[in-house]
């Protein structure tokens, strides 16, 4: 019978030649910790156990998933934000780091509101919203998102994290339409279209397109998302965007074109422009 060790080993050796061979170890331990149900500790401590038959079946299966490129948080079902817990699908983008930085400037901007009103644009698994209620929970947050099926996954994560969020579907503002807000949040498509065949396979083809790609340029959502989101907000209200590589300028001018002031930007680790901030003046 195989041995933990010498299962982990194997699959290490087959992810290798994988798509990503550079995380073949790491990958690997995850799928075993995950079929087995063991912590990593016990793994390491009980490395000469022998897996039963069933464990081992079932592990293969999910290393077949990762060499064929998908992403662990999907062949798992979860993933982490902002030290939260979320179920990830098929239908809805996996939260990412990067995306960590919009939220934790929008904490910053409202941490002295008493009840800010938040609006949250494209709410797919829900990171961005369940998020805010939870580190602000005396404010009013509302997501859209124009999929039911990222709805689905987005209201089952502000449960199962305990997180006042006010789910509604619609494109763009639409369902908010009489509504005005202290600080509006998106995380929007903004991926070329033109980019498509550079994306990694676990992007490109197993992540959401209606949650990537914006038209040629990548600017498709930020050309209608800016001026309804400066009509949205109050007066000193704030807007933060995730944007894309190289987008910066153009952000920059399109916001300003809209009207608002104190545009701003925040780069991720990697010195790369990642979030925009403008106030309604």
């Amino acid at each position: 019978m195989p041995t933990l060790r010498s299962t982990l080993d194997q699959a290490a050796s087959r992810l290798a030649s994988g798509p990503h061979p550079d995380r073949a170890r790491r990958d690997a331990e995850s799928l075993l910790l995950h079929a087995t149900g063991l912590s990593r500790a016990s793994l390491l401590a009980h490395d000469t156990d022998e897996l039963s038959p069933a464990q081992s079946e079932a592990f293969a299966a999910l290393i077949a998933r990762r060499s064929a490129g998908e992403p662990i948080q999907q062949i798992t079902g979860q993933a982490e934000f902002f030290g939260l817990p979320f179920r990830v699908t098929p239908d809805v983008l996996i939260p990412r780091p990067e995306t960590e930085h919009l939220v934790e400037r929008a904490i910053e901007l409202l941490r002295t509101a008493a009840s800010p009103r938040i609006l949250d644009i494209g709410s797919g698994s829900g990171a961005i919203a369940v998020a805010l209620a939870h580190a602000l929970p005396g404010a009013a947050v509302t997501s859209v998102d124009i999929s039911p099926a990222a709805l689905a996954v987005a209201r089952d994560n502000a449960a199962r994290n305990h997180a006042r969020v006010r789910f509604l579907e619609g494109n763009l503002l639409a369902p908010v339409a009489a509504e005005h807000f202290d600080l509006i949040a998106s995380n929007p498509p903004y991926v070329p279209e033109t980019d498509r065949p550079s994306l990694s396979v676990e992007v490109r083809d197993f992540e959401p397109a209606l949650a990537l790609f914006a038209g040629p340029d990548g600017l498709a959502i930020y050309r209608r998302l800016i001026p309804q989101a400066f009509a949205a907000l109050v007066p000193g209200g704030w807007l933060l965007l995730e944007i894309g590589y190289g987008q910066r300028d153009a952000i920059h001018a399109l916001l300003a074109a809209a009207g608002f002031a104190s545009i701003a930007f925040t780069a991720d680790l990697q010195g790369i422009p990642r979030v925009a901030e403008a106030r309604r003046p």
